[in-house]
């Protein structure tokens, strides 16, 4: 056994960069949530192969290993390991950059961890293929296999990104290779019948490698929605709070009625807009909220409703005019506003702001910009228009979009309460009426996103920002999330993702699914040797 921490990579290693601990936590220590692990080093494979050594290695010293694949879960622990009760290192597969496999006409891809949002992009129009990456509002720099493996979502198409996998190689902790019950039994090269069906034969298995700690995952088939023919997005405004029931029933019906033509559709309050378009009217120290007279002043300044829903619609010429003309016919009697991205107000806008002097109506420029940038998420086209709210109570560093952004080194304070929210109007409305009760006892912004999957799924995403520099607002961050899950969980609002501390101190081991999560673990991994404690109690 060694001694921890080693000083120098294994001679074995072939082509494995190896940094020591010092650089290790300097590495992948950061984080957004006000949290701290002791790293021991860091693995950087650039080969699938070398993944079998690293775990030789680990199980022979008693060493265990986090897996990442950017390191970029902002808002959830970034890089940082659930437990560091053992020694534990960084095995960081960001190296791991090959497209390996891409069926065309199928639309299956087949890819490694390493490959980013922004790496697919490039790769997709180097040949000049019209298919929609599964983006997120992370940025171009994070990975599409660890996003779906935390069964994270978008808002194209194919909006669970998860439901989209089709097939997973991953690496057990005894060094054997996995891979699925169709693949063993497939005699050809092309392996179609495992890179097409999900569900494979026999037990589901592939399921087992997402949020756990049962193996590392190498490569991934992604099913990518092809570039529709038309495209267009809408937002439709209420002008009053009153109007989040009517809201919630009109995005039902739309979700209902054109599924597989609209995509995931966002309900946003009036305060959750305001932080992506106004700055922090108390400035970033203050660990305070806005007062309702400042909200209605910005709201004022901004033509900010009280609540809005984004929406997208995909599909030929016919079945998007007709999909506008139908959703605009649903919502015009109850919505104050309802702009379309190809409608004649926004067509207006950027004619007139293009004709002007850039020195006139700088709000309006940065607003239609920030749109601009919206709808390329929607089409699939990562940028980082969303990473400037984990900036929103950063006193020490401002969002700047020109450079890539990392709120886990810029010291921003992020953490993400999001629950999965009953999708009923009165449930919505408890859950609104609950959250903005309790945000503003610990002097967090209750910023309110709701998104609805399906129509009969809806989530919620609430950002608790504060400035990680102040110890005490970091406490009460913490404290505020522990009260928003804690009330949450009587309503029925269940996280359907929990940060690194929260795994520890949440899942009751005494319930029969971890219980039986725990034997299979034992089982798979008898020395613990992958990722300890990562939803496991």
């Amino acid at each position: 056994m060694a001694n921890h921490p080693i000083t120098t990579c294994p001679e074995s290693f072939q082509g494995v960069t190896w940094l020591d601990q010092q650089r290790a936590q300097s590495t992948y220590g950061g984080n957004a949530i006000g949290a701290s692990r002791t790293l021991f080093g860091a693995f950087i494979l650039n080969e699938q192969s070398q993944v079998a050594d690293v775990l030789a290695w680990a199980n022979s010293q008693g060493a265990c290993l986090q897996p990442i694949s950017s390191g970029r879960n902002w808002g959830y622990g970034s890089a940082l390991p659930v437990s560091d009760k053992q020694p534990i290192y960084i095995l960081d597969l960001s190296g791991l950059k090959k497209v390996i496999d891409f069926d065309e006409q199928l639309g299956l891809i087949t890819l490694e961890p390493g490959v980013t949002q922004g790496d697919l992009v490039a790769w997709l129009q180097e040949r000049n293929l019209d298919f929609m990456v599964p983006v997120t509002g992370a940025g171009p720099n994070c990975s599409i296999v660890g996003n779906a493996l935390e069964r994270g979502y978008g808002i194209t198409p194919y909006a669970d990104h998860f439901a989209a996998v089709t097939a997973v190689t991953a690496y057990l902790a005894d060094g054997r290779q996995y891979r699925s019950s169709l693949y063993g039994m497939d005699n050809s090269q092309h392996h179609l019948a495992d890179r097409s069906f999900k569900w494979k034969v026999g037990p589901y298995l592939d399921g087992l490698f997402t949020q756990s700690n049962m193996g590392v995952v190498t490569e991934m088939t992604i099913r990518l929605a092809k570039c529709p023919q038309d495209f267009e997005s809408f937002y439709v405004q209420f002008s009053q709070d009153e109007d989040l029931e009517v809201a919630v029933n009109l995005m039902q019906n739309i979700l209902r009625d054109y599924e597989g033509v609209v995509g995931s559709i966002n309900l946003m309050d009036r305060r959750r807009i305001l932080s992506m378009v106004a700055p922090n009217p108390n400035g970033p120290e203050q660990h305070k909220v806005m007062s309702e007279e400042q909200c209605q002043k910005l709201a004022k300044k901004y033509q900010v409703p009280g609540w809005m829903l984004v929406g997208s619609i995909y599909g030929s010429k016919e079945i998007v005019k007709a999909a506008r003309k139908d959703i605009h016919r649903r919502v015009r009697k109850h919505a104050y506003r309802t702009i379309f991205s190809e409608g004649w107000l926004l067509r207006t806008a950027r004619l007139v702001l293009k004709i002007l002097p850039t020195s006139l109506m700088k709000d309006e420029r940065e607003q239609l910009q920030a749109m601009a940038e919206g709808i390329q998420i929607m089409l699939g086209q990562p940028n980082q228009v969303a990473l400037p709210l984990a900036y929103w109570r950063n006193p020490n560093v401002q969002a700047d979009k020109s450079k890539e952004m990392n709120p886990a080194k810029d010291g921003c304070g992020l953490m993400w309460y999001a629950p999965l929210v009953p999708t009923k109007a009165d449930h919505m409305r408890a859950f609104v009426n609950m959250v903005r009760d309790v945000c503003p006892q610990y002097g967090i912004e209750p910023l309110i996103t709701l998104t609805n999957l399906r129509f009969d799924l809806t989530d919620s995403t609430i950002p608790i920002l504060f400035n990680a520099a102040d110890s005490d607002a970091t406490k009460q961050a913490k404290a505020c999330l522990d009260e928003l899950v804690e009330k949450g969980l009587s309503q029925g609002c269940v996280p359907y993702r929990l940060n690194v501390d929260q795994q520890n101190k949440m899942l009751d081991p005494e319930l029969t699914c971890w219980q039986l999560s725990k034997a299979i673990k034992q089982v798979m991994d008898p020395n613990n040797v992958i990722a300890p404690g990562r939803y496991q109690p």
